[in-house]
């Protein structure tokens, strides 16, 4: 296997080589997991994501397209992107968790106001949620409601990963348009 390029591993891997996909991973994981680990800061989750990359290597080696970025691009792209996605979910988390805890109890009539007018805003973002094109709705749900990465979202849908981008991106956009 060490005499085949990078092409002819995903070529081999396409066609369910396991060998292939191990030769591939010798030769870029200390790579992908160095991309990773500036992202992240942490080893503990650049191995993770070394290890995510090269199972969606081995999901999505089909879709592999030469003419965009030799092997080792697509692979390292694959990694970064990955740990930029953790990142930001678990940024995302960590406010969350941090808003939560410190929330002011409130208490009595203001405690009702405070729940009436939530539950406006509530019904302000349902309704522009729902003013939005499918599709654009559909990532902005599954990123905020489910909790997916864009990366996952790519891949539970089918749909390319630049393309589930650009539809948070307008609908971000549409939806801070209808809420102003």
């Amino acid at each position: 296997m060490r005499d085949l390029d990078d092409q002819s591993l995903l070529d081999r891997i396409v066609r369910g080589d396991e060998r292939a996909l191990a030769e591939l991973y010798e030769r870029f994981a200390s790579r992908a997991f160095g991309v990773a680990r500036r992202v992240l800061r942490n080893d503990a989750e650049a191995e993770e994501v070394v290890q995510d990359t090269f199972v969606e290597v081995w999901r999505s080696a089909t879709r592999y397209d030469p003419r965009r970025a030799a092997p080792e691009r697509w692979i390292l792209t694959m990694a970064r992107t990955r740990a930029i996605d953790r990142l930001r979910q678990s940024g995302a988390r960590g406010r969350l968790a941090d808003n939560l805890m410190t929330q002011p109890r409130a208490e009595g009539a203001r405690a009702a106001d405070e729940l009436i007018a939530l539950r406006r805003e509530a019904k302000r973002l349902r309704d522009a949620l729902a003013a939005l094109p499918g599709e654009q709705r559909l990532v902005l749900e599954q990123a905020y409601d489910a909790g997916l990465s864009q990366s996952e979202i790519a891949e539970a849908t089918g749909t390319p990963l630049g393309t589930v981008k650009t539809r948070m991106r307008i609908g971000m956009l549409k939806l801070a348009d209808l809420l102003t």
